[in-house]
């Protein structure tokens, strides 16, 4: 008897925590449908990467840490950034605007959960966020997260899927 008691709040802790993760993840893919977010450069990459910091909206600070990354290379792929202080800014790897839904059953893949996206980002130094990197905004928070995104392959391998058009295609 007491084996089955034990068995059955094993099943059950089980069950619950698998409600729990699935819930989280669950509000990890809505704030991320939204695609709230802002991208600013850091400083200048190394040849062929971007160093930008990514300020990602969620209620939970932890979730709006991991959206980071696929954040940055949305915002890689359909919107640029701006320059500030002497770090210049840089277009989006596209400038068809229709793009996102024109190619969304490619782009559902790409950014879903451990997608193809994360091959091409880092979280730089440790992952950790600096105090005034966090900040709480209304009923969520707002994280500011440096990344580095490898754009070189990024565009390689969009080009590649004939997402977006290589440099030389215009000619």
């Amino acid at each position: 008897m007491k084996k089955l008691n034990i068995l059955g709040l094993c099943i059950l802790f089980s069950v619950f925590t698998s409600v729990v993760f699935s819930q989280a993840k669950k509000n990890a893919e809505n704030d991320t449908k939204e695609w709230r977010y802002e991208v600013e450069p850091v400083q200048t990459g190394s040849t062929g990467t971007y160093l930008v910091k990514v300020w990602s909206y969620s209620k939970k600070p932890n979730v709006a840490i991991e959206q980071a990354k696929k954040n940055a290379v949305h915002g890689i792929i359909f919107r640029g950034f701006g320059s500030k202080d002497r770090v210049e800014g840089k277009p989006a790897l596209t400038n068809n605007p229709n793009l996102e839904m024109e190619k969304q059953e490619f782009f559902d893949d790409f950014f879903m959960d451990g997608g193809k996206y994360m091959k091409f980002v880092n979280v730089t130094g440790d992952g950790s966020v600096a105090a005034e990197d966090r900040l709480k905004v209304g009923k969520e928070y707002k994280i500011g997260v440096v990344v580095s995104i490898n754009v070189t392959l990024l565009r390689k391998d969009l080009e590649t899927a004939g997402i977006i058009k290589g440099f030389a295609a215009g000619f």
